[in-house]
Order: structure tokens, then C-alpha cells, then sequence
């Protein structure tokens, strides 16, 4: 592998770029989404509270859009931070609260008991001294 490497250092050089800027990205964006979420965001199902709703169908369809770009963004950077540097996990749960499709709650919630994701989650939320995000219970 490090002889192919060597052998292809463009090649080298493009993923050493990707991995830091990956990296650099999700620790940036990542902490931002988490600490901007309700505690109680999925205490409830929630009706969509939506600050575009009210607004002209262009600026409102142009939000959607974007939102879902920087979903699929997040989502795809967290699959490659599963193999690279970053926090892949995280990542990807801050993909999926971006996107509308259905299931979405479901898989959220799923994701977010997975060991440590909550943990760390939380960590970062009660290090800006902003509460905890409570879950609610499972279904039998």
C-alpha cells in the first residue's frame, strides 16, 4: 500500500487534502449543528417549525434545497470520516437531522443510541453549558 502510494503521489497528495479538509470541516460544523438543536428536539414528533414557512415559495423551496445539499454533504463526509480522520458518526447524525424523508426519526433516534454518540454529544453540549438532548423511551 505505501509502495502504491509512492508510486502515486498526485494521488497521495489529493487524499492527504481531502482527509485534513474533512477533518477541519466536521470538527467545525459538526459542533455548531449539536449545540444548536432543541434538548427536548426529540422528545415529540414534531410538526416541521419551519422559519421558511411563512415566506415566499422561491426562498422557501431555495432553503429546502439547500439544507438538503449540506445534509448530503455532511452524510457523505461522515461515511468517508468512518475510514479517515474525523468524526464520521457525527457527522452523519447532523446530515440526517438536515434531510426530510421517511423514517428519518426513527434512524436519528437509532443513531443516537448507539454507545458514546449521546455521550458525546451531550459532552460537548454541557461543556457550552446548554442542557442535555433527552430521548425519549423505547418502545417495547
Amino acid at each position: 500500500m505505501v509502495d502504491l502510494l509512492l508510486r502515486h503521489r498526485e494521488i497521495a497528495f489529493w487524499l492527504t487534502a481531502f482527509s485534513i479538509t474533512t477533518f477541519l470541516a466536521s470538527a467545525l460544523l459538526v459542533p455548531v449543528l449539536c449545540l444548536r438543536m432543541d434538548a427536548d428536539y426529540f422528545m415529540t414528533e414534531r410538526r416541521s417549525r419551519d422559519a421558511f414557512a411563512n415566506r415566499h415559495p422561491f426562498i422557501r423551496n431555495s432553503w429546502l434545497i439547500f439544507r438538503s445539499i449540506l445534509g448530503l454533504v455532511l452524510i457523505l463526509l461522515g461515511i468517508v470520516m468512518l475510514v479517515l480522520p474525523g468524526q464520521g458518526i457525527l457527522s452523519m447524525l447532523a446530515g440526517l437531522l438536515l434531510l426530510h424523508f421517511p423514517g428519518k426519526r426513527r434512524l436519528e433516534l437509532w443513531l443516537l443510541r448507539l454507545p458514546g454518540v449521546l455521550r458525546a454529544i451531550n459532552g460537548l453540549r454541557s461543556r457550552a453549558k446548554r442542557p442535555p438532548i433527552e430521548l425519549p423511551e423505547r418502545h417495547p
